[in-house]
């Protein structure tokens, strides 16, 4: 039986892949980052992501020759990363706490996390937004993840602290194709 939760998040991310450009917050998504099949080298092996940071583009491979292509933000200079990595967990509204460097980086954006063990809750205010993909290399997490969003601006932009960001909408949409163990290469 399905739940109401999870005909609302499907109809969300539905109509999220359909719309011509997403609302939000006064914030409209140029309709080059919307999620559109598009063609890809039919020797990639299906399922996989494969990300461009350059292009602010990630490719979810799910066939052979085709992909679903969306829109992200990256991280900004110095901060991003690349390589090959493999998705282990996957969270519905992750609890976030920066990592020790960020703090250090940006004691003005994060001091309240300084000396503590707080660790912010899930929901609608929570930077990781409403799913988050956990990169895993060599069994160990990298503490990089392909998450939502609270700043839906970021999109087509270089600015987070390393992570994959995408639309609430788009990342709930991807988060329900994506197996476990699905390898991911950030170009």
């Amino acid at each position: 039986m399905i739940s109401r939760r999870h005909f609302l998040v499907t109809a969300a991310a539905a109509s999220a892949l359909a719309s011509p450009a997403i609302a939000q917050q006064g914030f409209t998504l140029e309709p080059i980052y919307r999620p559109q099949r598009v063609r890809i080298k039919s020797s990639l092996g299906a399922p996989q992501i494969l990300i461009l940071p350059r292009a602010h583009f990630l490719y979810f491979v799910d066939q052979q020759g085709s992909a679903l292509r969306y829109g992200v933000g990256v991280g900004r200079a110095g901060l991003e990363f690349s390589g090959e990595a493999v998705i282990r967990v996957k969270k519905e509204w992750p609890t976030w706490r920066p990592t020790q460097e960020m703090i250090e980086r940006e004691p003005q954006t994060y001091g309240r996390f300084a000396g503590n063990d707080y660790v912010q809750p899930g929901g609608p205010q929570n930077p990781l937004g409403a799913r988050a993909l956990y990169l895993f290399q060599n069994g160990r997490d990298t503490f990089y993840r392909i998450h939502g969003t609270t700043q839906p601006q970021s999109i087509g932009r270089s600015v987070s602290n390393g992570c994959i960001r995408m639309l609430n909408e788009h990342v709930i949409d991807l988060y329900q194709r994506v197996p476990i163990g699905t390898k991911v290469t950030v170009l």
